[in-house]
């Protein structure tokens, strides 16, 4: 008997063009960060690449939603890619070439989806495929998304609901979709006190993609969810967020912090809690500033350290934002240290293991025995830290370790002070630790 086959068996790496390019990406700006990861990213683990919102919308053109704009639609209420902003989807094609272009650059291709049925399908009472229901039928149409208007919710308990999910997720496998992301579905007031929303949708796209034979990450989006649903987002999908969208603001990284801290413990094989993207390089291209298209991320360079040594050593799907042609070398370098990424991919329970005054200090453990340690300061003042071995359950005096930043290789001693400025963080692999104590550092007295 085959061993079945596990879905984001590691949290997902990829591109999203949510941050950079909103509502309004189009094929070229697709194609071209493909490119992009494809030359320079994709050896270092980075494969997918996301068409997020409004690909159906022809007038899409920034960030902001058209209120109850005529969609691209096909006659069974499924919603295709607008052909103005993505020429190749013409004659009934779909993401079909798109995606063919991206698979064979050796990368896997997503999309972005709400939950529910086309407002506009509904009241047209088009057809849904394999049922003689209509989208009338299975809608509920005080189901809304409160920031988007383009959705009615799906009534699960009703004849042709499942239908139409099933037909849409065969559509996706048709063009050759390994990824999507549904919205409006996993924040807490899409719960399953909502009416009609949230988790019955979510069991209805699970169940839609086992039937429509092509293996798919399925990411769940907004958050917060509840860290109380978690067994049941364990058992129907592969990520969820667990925040409202985080751009490039340090108070929003701060307080991602008490997010991880709240959901470590969590993700495992197939199934990981998403701190959402990584608002790096330059973000917000559809936006005229200074005369420039967009800016560069708003995070100073020791802050997005912080955010991608947060982000690694929790384990967090890694979704880039930034339009990827315009790295400068300083982005690119944080895509590509192999130790960060060596951290992300091999390190196992990682948990904070202390918190006072703004320091806090998160571990993992690699198979092989190193033990990966993050200590950040995230406050407004210079803190210290004393590594104590016997806490570590390290014996001797002194260890080998690499700095995961830097790449040097040094000694760790024990008992060993260092200080800390504001915003900055310190992140080593150390060799053969044994089982340590949770309580390992200490402030410095």
């Amino acid at each position: 008997m085959e061993e079945k086959e596990i879905i984001a068996k590691r949290p997902p790496m990829g591109w999203n063009s949510w941050d950079c390019y909103g509502a309004a990406v189009n094929e070229e700006q697709l194609l071209g960060n493909a490119k992009y990861m494809a030359e320079n990213l994709k050896d270092y683990g980075w494969e997918y690449v996301i068409c997020d919102i409004q690909w159906y919308e022809p007038t899409a053109d920034s960030h902001q939603y058209h209120k109850f704009t005529e969609l691209e639609m096909d006659e069974y209420s499924r919603l295709v890619p607008a052909v103005n902003r993505f020429p190749s989807a013409a004659k009934g094609k779909g993401f079909g070439p798109i995606a063919k272009k991206i698979h064979d650059m050796g990368l896997k291709f997503g999309i972005h989806i709400m939950r529910g049925i086309p407002r506009q399908a509904v009241h047209q009472n088009t057809k849904i495929l394999g049922t003689d229901k209509t989208a009338r039928d299975i809608a509920i149409p005080n189901s809304i998304c409160m920031w988007n208007t383009d959705m009615y919710g799906v009534d699960a308990s009703v004849e042709g609901a499942q239908a139409y999910y099933d037909s849409i997720f065969e559509l996706y496998a048709k063009w050759g979709v390994d990824y999507v992301k549904v919205d409006d579905i996993a924040r807490i007031d899409c719960g399953p006190e909502a009416p009609g929303a949230g988790f019955s949708e979510i069991a209805m796209i699970k169940e839609a993609i086992e039937k429509c034979g092509r293996p798919m990450v399925l990411s769940l989006s907004p958050g917060p969810a509840k860290l109380s649903q978690k067994d049941f987002l364990l058992e129907n999908a592969n990520m969820w967020r667990m925040t409202d969208d985080f751009w490039d603001n340090w108070k929003m990284l701060y307080d991602m912090f008490e997010k991880a801290h709240e959901w470590e413990g969590v993700g495992c094989k197939g199934h990981w809690p998403d701190c959402d993207m990584l608002p790096l390089g330059r973000v917000c291209m559809c936006n005229d500033e200074n005369g420039e298209k967009g800016h560069y991320t708003h995070l100073t360079h020791d802050e997005q350290k912080i955010l991608m040594t947060l982000w690694c050593i929790f384990r967090s799907p890694l979704m880039f934002g930034g339009d990827l042609r315009e790295n400068d070398e300083f982005t690119k370098a944080l895509l590509t240290n192999e130790r960060l990424l060596e951290m992300h991919k091999k390190g196992r329970k990682p948990k904070e293991i202390y918190r006072k005054k703004d320091l806090v200090i998160w571990r993992s453990r690699a198979k092989d025995g190193r033990t990966f340690l993050a200590i950040f300061n995230i406050g407004e003042k210079t803190q210290s830290h004393k590594i104590k071995f016997k806490d570590l359950g390290l014996s001797g005096t002194e260890a080998k370790a690499v700095d995961i930043w830097s790449g040097m290789q040094g000694i760790v001693k024990d008992k060993e002070c260092v200080d800390m400025a504001p915003h900055t963080v310190e992140c080593y692999a150390i060799e053969a630790t044994e089982d340590a104590a949770d309580d390992i550092f200490s402030p410095c007295s």
